[in-house]
């Protein structure tokens, strides 16, 4: 059972993956598409790590800012209720800890475009805060860099 249950675990996340390929290809409607597909499956109950990678990139794929704030604020909903022995099935050098820089980045670039920078320099802080959870390597570096541009953006409003 618990093989079964893995198995189809790691079908969706093979979904989410190849639905991320179209997006980074270019095609945000067929991504969009099949994200929306996805969610309607597994839905707001669903496995967390399901829902939290699947609202991270549905994000992505809209076009105006209030429904790309409601879809991570989704993927910060999910992380919640994410557990590192479950992420550990999925990916075992990751921890939950690892994902709270980025999801607070982009949920403060979210509040940036919505013209609300209280809550962005909210976000902004915690996405600082939870940098100690990352390595120092190009990933780490790259949401520290992200977090400083978007801090010079708002300071600069």
């Amino acid at each position: 059972m618990m093989e079964q249950q893995e198995a189809s675990e790691d079908a969706v996340m093979t979904r989410i993956g190849q639905a991320v390929m179209l997006l980074h290809g270019g095609d945000r409607e067929e991504a969009r598409n099949r994200f929306g597909a996805l969610w309607s499956e597994i839905g707001e109950a669903g496995d967390p790590l399901h829902r939290c990678t699947l609202a991270h990139y549905m994000a992505d794929t809209q076009d105006e800012p209030g429904d790309e704030l409601i879809w991570d604020l989704r993927a910060l909903a999910a992380v919640e209720g994410l557990s590192d022995d479950r992420l550990a099935r999925h990916e075992a050098a990751l921890a939950v800890r690892a994902f709270y820089p980025s999801l607070h980045l982009n949920l403060a670039a979210d509040y940036v475009k919505l013209q609300r920078p209280g809550a962005a320099r909210i976000h902004l802080d915690r996405a600082r805060a939870a940098t100690v959870a990352l390595g120092d390597d190009g990933y780490g570096n790259g949401v520290r860099a992200a977090i400083d541009r978007l801090e010079g953006r708002l300071l600069g409003e």
